[in-house]
């Protein structure tokens, strides 16, 4: 079972990213403070459930939240920062997106910068451990997977619908075959470099 949250403050909010792995899209950051009487039997790592399940569970955070907030720090955005400044930026414009200001930060991996004067605490793994950086982990996973099927629509080459974005081998050979578009991380190694003989 997971624990509710890490401290003991009214005003914990949990937040998680999804995205930062993928070659083309924006990162997606969100923030939750659950009420202290929250419990859900299959909130867990995003990337446990189901698509399925984080739908199903999506509506009822969102609900029962005292507090949420998501955000994106699209491709361009990456580029010029790289992608863990731009993971934390995007953690940091979901927490300013809430209601309600946290009184604790807990984040889900090992990398953070102070949110103004507001304490807080990195998480290894934070996402199987805390409700509330699995509700965050939830929003910002469902949130992405949208925003990747709407604009696989214009872009259907890359079968976003299907890879989100992450390098796989079929997005990986659409890229050779067709190139990258506006989508793509141009910082990204987008392709394995390849050995080539002039023969």
């Amino acid at each position: 079972m997971l624990e509710l949250k890490y401290s003991s403050h009214q005003y914990e909010a949990g937040t998680d990213e999804a995205g930062r792995g993928c070659l083309s899209g924006p990162v997606v950051a969100a923030a939750v403070i659950l009420p202290d009487h929250f419990e859900h039997e299959l909130l867990n790592d995003s990337k446990q459930l189901s698509d399925k399940k984080r739908r199903y569970l999506r509506p009822i955070i969102e609900k029962e939240a005292l507090a949420f907030g998501v955000a994106f720090v699209y491709q361009d955005k990456i580029d010029q920062i790289n992608i863990l400044n731009a993971s934390i930026l995007a953690m940091h414009k979901s927490i300013e997106a809430m209601a309600i200001s946290p009184e604790f930060i807990v984040v889900d991996g090992n990398r953070f910068k102070d949110y103004f004067s507001i304490p807080h605490q990195t998480i290894v793994k934070g996402d199987g451990k805390f409700l509330n950086i699995a509700a965050a982990s939830i929003l910002a996973k469902t949130y992405r997977d949208d925003y990747m099927e709407k604009i696989h629509d214009d872009f259907p080459v890359y079968n976003w619908a299907r890879n989100k974005g992450y390098p796989t081998e079929e997005h990986r050979m659409a890229l050779k075959e067709f190139g990258s578009c506006l989508h793509h991380r141009k910082s990204f190694r987008l392709l394995p470099d390849q050995l080539k003989l002039d023969l």
